[in-house]
């Protein structure tokens, strides 16, 4: 697999968080932004249950390259 087409998805049951890491630009704003839950060091390195969905929301919305996405889940 190509690690540039990898797609994950992280769920709280409230949220699900789309990684794309062949969009990624690595402009950390998710790191600085919400560092209890965007762990880059770490496996996996999105640890959603972290912090709450509006942060993690927010902190999405934050992402400049679009590598980052959510759905809110019914």
């Amino acid at each position: 697999m190509d690690p540039k087409d990898i797609v994950k998805e992280y769920t709280n049951g409230e949220v699900t968080v789309v990684w794309q890491s062949g969009k990624c630009i690595h402009s950390g704003n998710c790191v600085r932004n919400n560092p209890a839950v965007f762990q880059p060091k770490e496996k996996p390195w999105i640890k959603i249950d972290a912090s709450t969905t509006d942060k993690i929301i927010e902190t999405i919305q934050k992402c400049p390259s679009g590598a980052l996405t959510f759905y809110l889940n019914k």
